[in-house]
């Protein structure tokens, strides 16, 4: 089962043409409902399987995406409008994502048997166990639906949890069709598809266990406020406003081709996109010539294979964000280095490079999400940290200096959940045992590591006395006496102190 079928159809549009390239089931509230009960009778098994045995399923699968790579990207491109080059490498990055929890999920998910820490628990032995969740909801973006859907659906079902999906109305259609390939492989019908909007993701709050959720600021605290008043755990990753700090010692080329990439990749459309350019002042403008080199070298044409290096915005919403950035920079006086208007037809804005920018500029406040790389010179690199620092988001960042030590000491200093030293922004996000975390507003928990997987999971305590070594405590127990109490508290000094005279009471 990967759906219950739903009457109506939620048709997709095609940001290059404009046009529906696609329709896939929307669900209502009601059927949300049955789908999850219907996950909820299933899971049981799925959990008795072991991790072993949901591991081989889930080989399977990866076998089955690898297989379909090509006509995923098809999907992909035709539904986001990414160049090629960037829809074909998210099923690789979830394969690989895939092999490290299917790897390592015997071991994550592990009894573990703490050590008894002192006298007073030397008589009882200790059980951790990691529960599944019985149902988890997975709500995905537009920007990378496979990839931002399967990292966080991958290690729940390895976890032993049900998953239903609700990926973003904007881009669902690939997603709906790798969710048939698990139905294709024969697996468990513990993974399931909902397609529709706000009401559709509402309704995957109402019902599930655990919600996982990947999108914007406002829509999380929407999610958390919903998920709290049925107390049930989540896990959001948010917006972020990453800055990039260029050190006057950088390799200049370098680092204006890795901060340009990682700015600019899926045409900005990134949690950890570079969006704010801190360069020291004595290499401000040797940079920002390198920097508008790469960039006005750019092609954006439109074209459907490798001849192009940005797509459109994916909604046209974000094209208004992306359009009033730039103008309020502008008026506040910014310059425009290269780009700076719509590109060469709808949903397409020119990669953009503005200078003299300051924080009082919505560009350098908000999240843009799209192609624009603002720079600003700052006196040095404790300048630098103090403005970085000076956001409401703290997703990632990056530092670029010829001495990875000192990037590692400027990175300590930054209030982000992740840095990346010498690399583009979104390395961290390939090194998946890494926690992925945002600080402040942009978010709580994280994916990845091994908590990536034990999210997914309720923790059980199992505490048992070892026959004969229960005597001391049982000084505490009923009925309470002057005697009891007094060799009972003479017991807890002892076991407390660390000195005679404590111990003793002396």
């Amino acid at each position: 089962m990967t759906e219950i079928i739903a009457e109506l159809q939620l048709p997709v549009l095609s940001p290059l043409t404009r046009t529906a390239t696609g329709f896939v089931p929307e669900s209502t509230p009601e059927q949300v409902a049955a789908i999850v009960a219907s996950l909820r009778d299933h899971q049981p098994d799925w959990a008795a399987l072991g991790v072993a045995g949901r591991a081989a399923w889930v080989a399977k699968y990866r076998d089955w995406l690898l297989d379909n790579q090509d006509h995923i990207a098809d999907l992909l491109r035709s539904e986001t409008g990414k160049p090629r080059a960037e829809a074909v490498f998210e099923v690789p990055f979830v394969v690989d994502e895939l092999n490290y929890y299917a790897n390592n999920a015997a071991k994550f998910l592990a009894d573990e048997h703490p050590r008894p820490h002192g006298l007073m628990t030397a008589g009882r032995r200790m059980t951790v166990r990691y529960v599944p969740h019985q149902v988890v909801g997975v709500i995905s973006p537009w920007n990378f639906p496979i990839a931002l859907t399967l990292w966080d659906a991958i290690p729940a079902l390895l976890a032993g949890a049900a998953v239903i999906v609700k990926p973003s109305e904007h881009t669902p259609l690939a997603v709906h069709y790798v969710l048939k390939g698990w139905e294709e492989i024969g697996a468990p019908p513990v993974f399931a598809f909902a397609g529709g909007a706000g009401a559709t993701g509402a309704a995957v709050v109402d019902n599930v266990d655990f919600v996982q959720f990947t999108g914007s600021t406002r829509t999380g605290r929407a999610i958390a406020e919903q998920a709290g008043r049925r107390l049930i755990p989540y896990s959001l990753e948010l917006g972020g406003k990453d800055p990039a700090i260029v050190a006057a010692d950088a390799d200049l080329d370098y680092a204006a081709s890795g901060i340009a990439f990682g700015a600019l990749l899926n045409s900005g459309q990134m949690c950890v996109s570079t969006e704010r350019i801190y360069v020291e002042e004595s290499v401000h403008d040797e940079f920002v010539d390198k920097l508008v080199a790469q960039v006005s070298a750019l092609r954006q044409n439109g074209e459907s294979g490798f001849e192009t290096d940005l797509g459109p915005l994916i909604t046209d919403e974000q094209f208004t964000i992306v359009e009033k950035h730039v103008a309020d920079a502008i008026h506040r006086g910014a310059v425009v280095k290269t780009g700076g208007k719509p590109g060469l037809a709808p949903g397409f804005f020119e990669p953009t490079v503005l200078t003299n920018v300051d924080h009082s500029m919505l560009v350098m406040r908000e999240e843009t999400f799209g192609p624009i790389l603002p720079v600003m010179r700052v006196r040095d690199i404790d300048h630098a940290v103090e403005l970085a620092n000076d956001s409401v988001y703290g997703l990632g960042a990056t530092v670029w200096t010829a001495s990875t030590k000192r990037g590692k000491e400027i990175a300590q200093r930054l209030e982000v959940g992740a840095v990346d030293v010498n690399d583009t922004s979104a390395a961290h996000l390939i090194c998946f045992p890494a926690p992925s975390t945002g600080w402040k507003s942009s978010g709580i928990g994280g994916r990845f590591g091994i908590d990536g997987i034990r999210k997914y999971c309720k923790v059980r305590s199992v505490v048992s006395s070892v026959p004969g070594t229960a005597a001391a405590v049982q000084m505490a127990w009923f009925p309470y006496t002057a005697a009891r109490s007094k060799a009972f508290g003479v017991f807890m000094r002892f076991t407390g102190g660390r000195d005679i005279r404590r111990r003793l009471g002396i």
